[in-house]
C-alpha cells in the first residue's frame, strides 16, 4: 500500500514539474503575449475618453409611513387635497420618467448641440460641453439633420473650413458669422469668445457638432439615470449618472432635481386653481345681481323718504330672511352637487376635483368618499410610473376607483334628490311669509323686499369671497414636499474609466493565462505522443528505455563520445534488452517504425554500437533495402550490399565491412532493388541469416517503416527481439493501436517499445541517469558524463534548474 501510495505522488509530482518546465521552455510565448496585452492596456488608458460618474441628493417625503399635513397645510379644512399621497418607490419611477427628463433637457439649452473635439491623429476624441471655441445658431423655423455630424476645422479669426460627408460631399470655406443655407441644415457659426481666441499650435483644431434629436437624447440620460434609496426605511435618494464630461452631467442632475420639486409644486396647486376658478364664476354672478340690488335700495329709499321698517314688519322681514338665506345655501350646494357628479362623471382623472370643506359642505360621507377617489387617483398616478395597466397592482387599483367612483355618484344623486326637496319645503314657507307681506302697509312692503334682496346678495358674495380667500392662501402656503439635499458638483465627480491600474492588473493576468491556456489547447488537441501515459494507457507492450535529444553533429555520436549521457540512455537500453532474453540468448534484433523520420536508423546504429563496446561481435544490418542509409553513417560503399548477395551477384564476405569501433561491423543494404519483399521472403536470406549468426554474437536488423512495407514481419521470423521506435511529439497517438496489433495478432516476439528524441528530461519518467521497463537500470553521477555534445555552464545551469542532477 505504501509503495503505491508513492508512486501515485512520485508520478502526480512529475505531472506537475511536467507542466511547469513545459510554462518555462516556452517564455518567449509570455514575453510575447504580455507585450501586447500590456500595450493594449496602455492604448485603452492612453486613447479611451474618460468618463465620469456624479450624484446628488433629494429628501422626499414618504407619505407612506403616516405622516400628517405641516406648516401651512394645517391652516384650512380639506388642504389634504392640495396634495398628492407620496411613496419613495414611485417618486423613483417619476424622476425616471419620459415626461421629466424631456422638460429637463428642454430647459438646458446648451444639450442641444454637442460639440466634439477631434485629435491630432483623429484617434482621440473629447465632449467638450460649453468649452467649444465656436457656437452654432440654427433656424429653429428649418429643417434641421439631426445626429449627422459636421466638421469644422478652425482656419484663422475669420475662417474656418466645413465638411458634412455621408452623401453631401460638403466642403467649404466659410467666415464665422456667415449663414450656411442647405436642404439638410441652416446655421452660421460664431466665435464663442472672438477676443480671447487663439489657435491651438499642438492640436488639431479640427471639431465637429451634432444637433440632437430630442427624443433620442431624452432615452439616452432616461436610461443613464441610476436612483438608489439610502436605505429601506429612509427616504433620501441618491440620483447617479455618468458620462463625458462631468459639469453637463452635474447640470442635467440639478436641472432634473429643480423639474421634479417644480413640477409636485405644480400638481398640489393645480387644485387650488381650480378651486378659485370655480368661486370666480360664481362670484362674477352674484356682482352683477349685488350691483343691482344697491342701486334700487338706494333709489327706493331716496324716493319715499323711508329710513326704518315697523317692527311687525322687522319679524317678518327677519323670518323671511332666515328662510331665503337657507335657499341660497342649497342653491349652492346644489351647484356644487351638480358640478361634482358631472366632473365624477365625465372624466377619468380626479387630481383636481374641488373638495366639498372649500364650498363649506361638512358631510362627512361625502368628504370621506372624495378624499378616498382623490387618494386612488394619486396612487395610480405613482404607480403608472413603475408598472404596466395589465399588472395585478394595477388592475386591483383601478377595481378600487371603479367601484369608489360608482358609490360615489350615488352618494351624489342622492344629495341632489334631498337637497331639491328641501328647497320645496324652503319655497313653500318663503311663500307663506311672502303672503304674510301683503298685510303691511304698500311701501313698507317695497323696502323689505328690496333690502333683503340686498343683504341675500351680499351674504352671498361675502361668503365666496372668504372662501376665495381660503383656496388663495392654501395656494399660497403651498410648500414643496420634496427638497434638494446635495446639488451635483463637477469637482466631485469620480472616474469610473478607463481604470488604468484595473487594466494593467487584467492585461498582466490575461498576459499570464493566454499562454497557459494555448498550452493547455495544444496538448488537448495535439495528436503526437508526448507522454509515456499516451502510450501507456493503451497498450500493455513494455517501454524499453528512452533515448534522448542527439546534440551532437554525427549520426553514430556513441563512437566518438562513449560517455556521454547519449550513451548512457543505450547501456540502459541494452541492459533491458538482455534480460528480455533472460531464458534464451538474444542474438537478433529487429528495429523498426511506424514511418520515416522518427529515427530507426539512428537508434539502430547506435545500439550495434553499445553491443559493440560490451565486447560482442556485432553486425548492423542494413534491411530497410528501398531507402538505404547506414552506408551514408559510416560512409562506406553500397555498391556490395545485401540485396546484391541476395540475387548471388557477391558474396558474404563482399558485403561485410568492419568500421572504426572495434567489434562492430556493417552490412549495407546494397543497392535498390524492384522487389524487396520477395528477396526477403527467399531461401538465400534464410540462409544469410544462419550465416551471421555463425559470425556474430549480436546482430540489429535496420528495417523500414512497418506501417508503410511489409519488410518487417517477414523479417519477424528471424528476430529474438523486436524494438518498436517512436519519437517524442512526432509519431501519431495511432501508433500504439499498431503496436498492440503487432503483439496480438501478428505475433511478434518479444516486443518492445523504444522513446526516441527526448528533449524534455525527466518528461517521460525517465532520464538520462536510469533506465526504463523492467525495473534496472543505472545512476551515474554528473562527473561521469564527460562528453555531452559540449554543454554551456548556461545550459548546466538550467538543467540544474529542471531538476536534473549536475
Amino acid at each position: 500500500m505504501e509503495n503505491t501510495e508513492n508512486i501515485y505522488f512520485e508520478e502526480e509530482n512529475i505531472d506537475i514539474k511536467k507542466f511547469l518546465f513545459r510554462i518555462l521552455k516556452n517564455w518567449y510565448w509570455f514575453a510575447i503575449s504580455l507585450f501586447i496585452t500590456i500595450t493594449v492596456a496602455y492604448l485603452i488608458n492612453r486613447y479611451s475618453e474618460p468618463i465620469y460618474s456624479i450624484s446628488s441628493t433629494i429628501v422626499v417625503r414618504d407619505d407612506s409611513k403616516g405622516k400628517g399635513l405641516s406648516g401651512a397645510e394645517q391652516m384650512l379644512d380639506g388642504m389634504e387635497m392640495f396634495r398628492s399621497r407620496k411613496n419613495v418607490y414611485n417618486e423613483i419611477g417619476l424622476l425616471q420618467s419620459y415626461k421629466l427628463c424631456n422638460r429637463t433637457l428642454k430647459e438646458l439649452d446648451d444639450f442641444e448641440i454637442s460639440y466634439i473635439k477631434v485629435g491630432r491623429r483623429g484617434i482621440k476624441e473629447a465632449k467638450l460641453y460649453n468649452k467649444s471655441p465656436f457656437v452654432v445658431h440654427y433656424d429653429t423655423s428649418k429643417v434641421q439633420q439631426r445626429g449627422h455630424p459636421a466638421y469644422v476645422s478652425i482656419i484663422s479669426h475669420d475662417k474656418y473650413l466645413l465638411e458634412i460627408d455621408e452623401g453631401m460631399s460638403i466642403n467649404k470655406e466659410m467666415y464665422f458669422g456667415e449663414q450656411f443655407e442647405h436642404e439638410s441644415f441652416n446655421f452660421n457659426i460664431t466665435l464663442r469668445n472672438p477676443e480671447y481666441f487663439e489657435l491651438e499650435e499642438n492640436t488639431s483644431n479640427r471639431y465637429y457638432f451634432v444637433i440632437n434629436d430630442l427624443n433620442s437624447l431624452t432615452n439616452l440620460y432616461k436610461g443613464k439615470l441610476g436612483i438608489t434609496v439610502n436605505d429601506k426605511k429612509g427616504s433620501i435618494l441618491t440620483l447617479a449618472i455618468s458620462g463625458y464630461v462631468a459639469e453637463q452631467e452635474a447640470d442635467y442632475l440639478n436641472k432634473l432635481s429643480e423639474v421634479y420639486i417644480l413640477d409636485g409644486l405644480e400638481v398640489k396647486n393645480k387644485t387650488a386653481e381650480k378651486t378659485i376658478n370655480f368661486i370666480d364664476s360664481q362670484l362674477s354672478n352674484i356682482i352683477d345681481s349685488l350691483n343691482v340690488a344697491e342701486d334700487d335700495l338706494q333709489n327706493f329709499r331716496t324716493q319715499n323718504q323711508v329710513i326704518d321698517i315697523s317692527k311687525e314688519g322687522q319679524a317678518i322681514y327677519e323670518r323671511l330672511g332666515s328662510y331665503q338665506d337657507e335657499q341660497v345655501m342649497l342653491k349652492i350646494n346644489l351647484s356644487y352637487y351638480e358640478y361634482l357628479l358631472d366632473y365624477i362623471s365625465s372624466k377619468n382623472n380626479y387630481s383636481d376635483v374641488i373638495v366639498p370643506s372649500i364650498m363649506g359642505i361638512s358631510d362627512p360621507v361625502l368628504s370621506a368618499t372624495v378624499n378616498k377617489l382623490s387618494q386612488l387617483n394619486s396612487e395610480k398616478t405613482n404607480l403608472q410610473f413603475t408598472v404596466t395597466e395589465t399588472n395585478s397592482s394595477m388592475e386591483l387599483l383601478n377595481s378600487q376607483i371603479y367601484a369608489t367612483r360608482a358609490e360615489l355618484i350615488e352618494n351624489i344623486k342622492n344629495l341632489i334628490e334631498n337637497t331639491k326637496n328641501t328647497l320645496n319645503e324652503v319655497g313653500k314657507n318663503i311663500i307663506v311669509i311672502e303672503k304674510n307681506l301683503r298685510s303691511l302697509p304698500g311701501t313698507e312692503r317695497q323696502l323689505i323686499q328690496i333690502q333683503r334682496m340686498f343683504n341675500l346678495n351680499n351674504e352671498i358674495y361675502n361668503y365666496l369671497l372668504e372662501k376665495r380667500s381660503e383656496a388663495a392662501i392654501a395656494r399660497a402656503s403651498n410648500i414643496a414636499d420634496n427638497r434638494i439635499l446635495d446639488y451635483a458638483i463637477s469637482e466631485n465627480a469620480a472616474k469610473i474609466s478607463p481604470k488604468s491600474s484595473l487594466n494593467y492588473m487584467v492585461a498582466l493576468v490575461l498576459g499570464l493565462m493566454f499562454p497557459v491556456i494555448i498550452i493547455l489547447l495544444l496538448d488537448f488537441f495535439n495528436n503526437k505522443i508526448i507522454d509515456k501515459k499516451d502510450i501507456e494507457n493503451h497498450t500493455k507492450v513494455p517501454i524499453l528505455g528512452g533515448i534522448g535529444h542527439n546534440n551532437f553533429r554525427e549520426d553514430a555520436p556513441l563512437i566518438l563520445n562513449p560517455k556521454s549521457s547519449l550513451a548512457e540512455s543505450f547501456r540502459s537500453l541494452r541492459t533491458n534488452i538482455q534480460y528480455m532474453g533472460a531464458e534464451k540468448e538474444v542474438k537478433i534484433i529487429m528495429v523498426s517504425s511506424t514511418i520515416s523520420g522518427e529515427g530507426k536508423t539512428f537508434c539502430a546504429t547506435n545500439l550495434a554500437t553499445i553491443f559493440s563496446m560490451s565486447g560482442k561481435k556485432t553486425l548492423l544490418m542494413g534491411l530497410d533495402m528501398r531507402k538505404p542509409k547506414i552506408h551514408k553513417v559510416f560512409n562506406i560503399s553500397n555498391d556490395k550490399g545485401i540485396s546484391s548477395f541476395l540475387i548471388g551477384q557477391d558474396s558474404f564476405q563482399d558485403i561485410i565491412h568492419p568500421t572504426s569501433q572495434e567489434n562492430l561491423f556493417v552490412a549495407p543494404s546494397g543497392p535498390v532493388p524492384p522487389n524487396p519483399a520477395e528477396l526477403i521472403e527467399t531461401e538465400k536470406m534464410k540462409s544469410l541469416m544462419e550465416l551471421v549468426k555463425n559470425e556474430f554474437d549480436t546482430i540489429i536488423l535496420d528495417t523500414p517503416p512497418v506501417a508503410i512495407v511489409t519488410d518487417p514481419i517477414l523479417l519477424a521470423r528471424f528476430s529474438d527481439v523486436n524494438i518498436f521506435i517512436v519519437r517524442q511529439n512526432y509519431s501519431n497517438k495511432n501508433v500504439v493501436q499498431l503496436i498492440d496489433d503487432l503483439q496480438h495478432k501478428i505475433k511478434f516476439k518479444k516486443l518492445g517499445i523504444l522513446i526516441n528524441d527526448i528533449k524534455l528530461n525527466g518528461y517521460f519518467g525517465y532520464g538520462y541517469n536510469y533506465g526504463y521497463g523492467y525495473g534496472y537500470g543505472y545512476g551515474y553521477d554528473q562527473d561521469y558524463y564527460g562528453e555531452d555534445g559540449g554543454k554551456s555552464k548556461f545550459r548546466r545551469v538550467l538543467d540544474s534548474f529542471k531538476g536534473v542532477k549536475s
